[in-house]
This record gives C-alpha cells, structure tokens and sequence, in this order.
C-alpha cells in the first residue's frame, strides 16, 4: 500500500485561473495543481529558495523539486503549443492568514508557519482533494 500523499501548505488561492493565448487555442487545456502553482510563485517569482519553499510549504525538498519540475513541464507546454492553462485542485492546505504570512516575502527569511500555526489554518478541498495527514502541517 502507497504512503498518504501529503497536502502542501499554499498561502492564499491565485488571484487568476486561467490564462491563454488571444489568437484561438491548439489542443485542450494544461491543469496545473495549486500546489504546482504555489512552487512557482514561491521560486521563480519571489526568489526563495527549495528549502525556503519546502518549509514554507511543509514538505521535503525533495518533494518541492519534484512538484516544480512538474510545474515547469506544463507552464512550456502551454506557451509553446499555445494551450490554455487552468489552475485547481490538488493536495493543499489553505493558510488562513495569508496577509501576514511570511511565505509572501521570503526575503524575510523567517517562516511562515511559525507565526501562522498549525491551529489557525484551515483544510480547503476547492476542487482538491482533502486527506487527514493535511492536518499534519
């Protein structure tokens, strides 16, 4: 039997869902988890590094690498075959706090979940799915 997947801590749902080329679409549409979503926002936009990104998110780094290879895969399969991309679902957990998160600046470099805790963040299924490890974070 497989280990439980582990849900990944997101700070705060993307403020869009889906983006795609204005001149007609070739093929379906690319999904990409929040999760996915959150690696790159944490990565390549704010600059933190894997281990920032695997604490912030409550994973191994391991685990980080792997979802942003991931992630990666499907933001060039979008822009070069000029497919839709639509982010939802997954295995994450919402940080209730997301202002005041430090995973919004990880400049700071002082974790988020030690100022946020595991008590004052909720789980969210939002078209993800839910198990009872995400309670673990």
């Amino acid at each position: 039997m497989p280990r439980p997947k582990k849900c990944r801590r997101i700070c705060a749902l993307p403020r869009y869902s889906s983006f795609g080329p204005l001149e007609g679409e070739a093929g379906g549409p690319v999904e990409m988890a929040l999760e996915e979503y959150e690696a790159i926002r944490l990565m390549d936009l704010l600059g933190c590094t894997q281990e920032e990104c695997a604490g912030q998110m409550g994973v191994a780094r391991s685990t980080v690498q792997q979802v942003y290879d991931q992630a990666r895969g499907k933001l060039a399969l979008a822009l070069v075959e000029g497919r839709r991309l639509v982010i939802s679902g997954g295995d994450y957990l919402l940080c209730g706090q997301a202002e005041e998160c430090a995973g919004w600046d990880c400049a700071r470099r002082d974790c988020g979940r030690r100022r946020c805790g595991c008590g004052s963040c909720t789980r969210r299924k939002n078209g993800g799915n839910e198990h009872e490890t995400c309670g673990n974070l």
